[in-house]
């Protein structure tokens, strides 16, 4: 079977970079202390790490790679952009060189690029996308369903989006819009984030700006983190006690503190591929780090699911240019070949509804 897609990605953690090295290495070596890990990783260059065969549900398959970038999860700040950019580089080429058709840039991957595919090296004829469609998809299909399973009218609700100039974070807010009572749009960059107001006010009037990063808005009863950050950093302060917030980010957003014990967490942009996914080597342990079998990152399914569909383009690229008709149209093709949206966790496993565990005081 030829190779049709790639996925490049990168690991959020020393613990999970640890093991993708161990896993490399084999079992018949002692694995190496984090403490080497840290010396070694910098040094290791991206490379394909194994082949992922997806299977549709429609009844065909597809074979792709995953290449690893190798980028320490230490160095995914503005310190380190230019070092960065190399082996996002050179991950891609890797990629090419494989014969993929079509190639899903996961986590910062994109990020460093700003979906700018100029930067990346001649592509003779292979297709790149950040992937971000099929993110902001799930992560507004994951909004829709736990209101309906917390019993919640979503659209009264006032969503309030961090980092929302941001690709996914601007693709939420045109899909989230006209359906939700009010949006509140946080980010970095006023100007961007007024530019988007205008915008969005022209199909819904209650749409506002929040520069102030300490306190959000007590009103504010859904929270989608959205935010470019290179590690756990954010604290959530002055929000609904009783709010739903959705952790998008890769690496997370959300630094949980005793002070969020009472909202709902959830990570959002997750997808599951019911007809199964296998690798060779099989390190499905080692890249699969969720609850739940096959589950996997928006910002890659969506390059399984064009490759599942023969559409082979650059399906999402560019900043801040998803669109809610794209988004629903790649959500379409993954329906299709059974992947859908993931079921809900967060740090602590596996979610249940409110009604389920009402009498443990909600603490998790």
């Amino acid at each position: 079977m030829s190779t049709e897609f790639a996925l490049i990605g990168h690991q959020e953690s020393w613990e999970a970079a640890s093991d993708v090295v161990s896993a490399l290495r084999g079992p018949k070596h002692e694995p190496i202390p984090y403490e080497e890990i840290r010396e070694i990783l910098p040094w290791i260059p991206p490379r394909v790490v194994c082949h992922v065969d997806v299977h549709s549900t429609a009844g065909h398959s597809s074979r792709g790679v995953y290449v690893d970038s190798f980028i320490p999860p230490d160095r995914l700040d503005v310190a380190y952009v230019r070092e960065n950019l190399v082996r996002v580089r050179q991950a891609a080429e890797c990629a090419i060189r494989a014969g993929a058709r079509v190639v899903s840039l996961g986590g910062f991957s994109s990020i460093l690029l700003e979906g700018s595919l100029d930067q990346l090296p001649d592509r003779r004829g292979t297709a790149f996308t950040t992937g971000n469609s099929l993110t902001v998809a799930f992560i507004v299909e994951g909004i829709v369903k736990m209101c309906a399973q917390e019993g919640r009218d979503l659209s009264r609700s006032v969503v309030l989006i961090l980092g929302a100039t941001g690709d996914v974070g601007s693709g939420c807010a045109r899909c989230l819009a006209p359906v939700v009572g009010r949006v509140l749009l946080h980010a970095r960059n006023a100007e961007r984030l007024e530019k988007l107001r205008q915008e969005l006010v022209k199909v819904h009037s209650r749409v506002e700006v929040v520069l102030d990063c300490e306190n959000y808005p007590a009103e504010a009863d859904i929270v989608v983190c959205a935010a470019s950050v290179p590690f756990p950093s954010l604290v959530l302060k002055g929000i609904s006690p009783d709010a739903l917030v959705c952790d998008a980010g890769y690496p997370k957003n959300l630094l949980q503190s005793l002070e969020m014990s009472r909202q709902i967490v959830f990570f959002g942009g997750l997808g599951q591929v019911t007809g199964g996914m296998s690798f060779s080597p099989d390190l499905s342990g080692v890249l699969n780090r969720h609850p739940f079998p096959d589950v996997a990152h928006g910002c890659l399914l969506e390059g399984m699911v064009l490759a599942l569909e023969g559409r082979f383009e650059d399906y999402s690229k560019g900043r801040g240019l998803i669109t809610s008709e794209r988004v629903k149209e790649i959500h379409a093709m993954s329906l299709r070949h059974g992947i859908r949206l993931a079921p809900f966790y967060n740090s602590g496993g596996a979610l249940k509804s409110t009604a389920s565990y009402a009498s443990e005081g909600r603490t998790r």
